[in-house]
């Protein structure tokens, strides 16, 4: 009777592990996995990518000072780049409309007609910006003209007020005359000019030289 018992459980167990073996080498469609792999010496492992890692450090003197450099940079542009914007779009209006008006004497009443309008997008605003945005403003108006401040004034007021203007600039450590070059020294101006655009939508007019 012993015996019995015992050949009937090993029966059952094998009955079971054959079963449970049968069932294991049934695979669904949702018993797979998929994952990243990777050989490395002969062996195909795992791989899983880690999330980043932020590292911070405080910044050193010379880094602050340059980010608070930039940053004044920055804001000047913003702040002057609109004035700019529309001071270039009615000078560059008053030198296309003067192309082909050779008499001094019509240049110059069609110059006064339009005074208001300059003075409005041009000296008005100069009133209200600190020296150093004043600085950025020539420069960025050299940049939507083609002309500098110093050529302007020269055309527009005549050459004794320009070299009043000039020598005024000179005493508040800045110069009429300033070119703007978005290649080289003034590649960062550029860079800003570039971003104020994008976030308002300027596009890059074309302009034109004082005849």
């Amino acid at each position: 009777m012993k015996l019995f018992i015992i050949h009937f459980m090993l029966f059952n167990v094998c009955m079971l592990c054959s079963v449970q073996l049968i069932y294991a080498q049934q695979i669904g469609i949702n018993d797979t996995v998929k994952t990243q792999a990777i050989i490395y010496e002969g062996d195909t492992l795992e791989m899983k990518t880690l999330e980043f890692a932020y590292a911070y450090a405080k910044l050193t003197p010379a880094q602050v000072k340059a980010n608070a450099k930039y940053n004044r940079l920055r804001n000047a542009v913003y702040v002057t780049y609109p004035y700019a914007r529309r001071a270039g779009t009615v000078m560059n209006d008053i030198n296309e409309k003067m192309v082909n008006v050779k008499s001094k004497e019509e240049r110059k009443n069609y110059i006064k007609s339009r005074e208001k309008e300059l003075k409005k997008e041009f000296t008005d605003p100069l009133t209200n910006l600190s020296v150093y945005q004043g600085k950025v403003l020539m420069k960025l108006i050299n940049r939507e003209t083609g002309n500098n401040c110093y050529e302007i004034i020269k055309e527009y007021k005549g050459g004794i007020t320009a070299r009043l203007y000039q020598t005024v600039a000179f005493f508040f450590d800045s110069n009429l005359k300033q070119s703007y070059d978005a290649d080289t020294d003034d590649a960062t101006i550029e860079h800003i000019v570039r971003e104020v655009q994008r976030m308002y939508g300027y596009s890059n007019p074309p302009h034109s030289k004082i005849m």
